[in-house]
């Protein structure tokens, strides 16, 4: 009796391993077999994922997805969402991985997997280079607007380190919370400090200036991310980055998009 009931045991912990096993690779026999692998992207966030003056998808992401693309041998789809589209997109397997500058939270991995971080950011406050701010504490001050993303990092840093600030959301790019200090909508603003020097070009020479101090644990991490099931397709853009930091191909992606201007001719 009690080996009949082991022999039932083992079989059905099997028949479990079997079906986990088929759903893991699931995602990944299914981007080969189809031949297509899509992506989410937020479009309006150059470097990192725009459409360009000759209306074609462009960035450093949208270069990282045409790797991985090439690298299955299958055709990329870009597939454009606003921000609090990204995750239902994912979820409902619209599309096969997320794109897009968003940083790994307790909270967010409740509901995706992310990847190994791709590149490390720091969040800060800027303002206006003539304003008076110069200090976290200047600008903690209910008198003081800040403008955030919805549902960003810097949402969540803006509420933790400037309680006493009125927060104002944006839902767009960090490009809005530029454009509505220079307006004067805001008197600050909080994002990571690549997305906003990479923003700077686009706006009046010195207008604009970056506080000394960083904010949260001075780096936040930025990573693509799948479905929870989708297992084999984490390990392979995990090693598909570690591919490429070793030939060559990550530091020419990040020294074009992330750290020089030739783009700006180019698209």
């Amino acid at each position: 009796m009690q080996l009949k009931k082991c022999v039932s045991i083992i079989f059905a912990l099997s028949l479990v391993m079997f079906f986990t096993g088929i759903g893991f690779a699931g995602t990944l026999t299914d981007i080969v077999s189809r031949g297509e692998l899509r992506v989410a992207v937020q479009s309006g966030q150059a470097p990192y994922a725009f459409v360009d003056k000759n209306g074609v998808q462009a960035g450093s992401m949208i270069d990282f997805a045409k790797g991985m693309a090439d690298e299955m041998g299958v055709k990329l789809v870009i597939l454009d969402f606003d921000w609090d589209g990204l995750i239902p997109a994912l979820l409902s397997g619209k599309a096969d991985i997320l794109a897009a500058d968003m940083t790994p939270t307790l909270k967010r991995a409740l509901k995706i997997s992310f990847t190994d971080p791709w590149i490390y950011v720091q969040p800060c406050i800027f303002t206006k280079t003539g304003a008076s701010f110069q200090t976290l504490e200047d600008v903690n001050k209910p008198e003081v607007t800040v403008g955030v993303l919805l549902g960003s990092t810097g949402e969540t840093i803006a509420k933790q380190y400037l309680p006493k600030a009125t927060i104002k959301s944006y839902k767009g790019s960090g490009r809005m919370i530029v454009q509505a200090l220079i307006a004067g909508h805001v008197d600050a603003g909080l994002n990571d400090d690549l997305a906003v020097l990479t923003v700077l070009p686009d706006f009046p020479p010195n207008s604009i200036r970056l506080l000394d101090k960083r904010l949260g644990n001075g780096k936040d991490s930025l990573a693509f991310a799948v479905r929870h099931e989708s297992i084999n397709l984490w390990q392979w853009i995990n090693l598909y980055f570690e591919t490429i930091r070793e030939n060559g191909a990550y530091d020419k992606n990040i020294n074009y998009w992330l750290k020089g201007a030739d783009w700006k001719k180019d698209h």
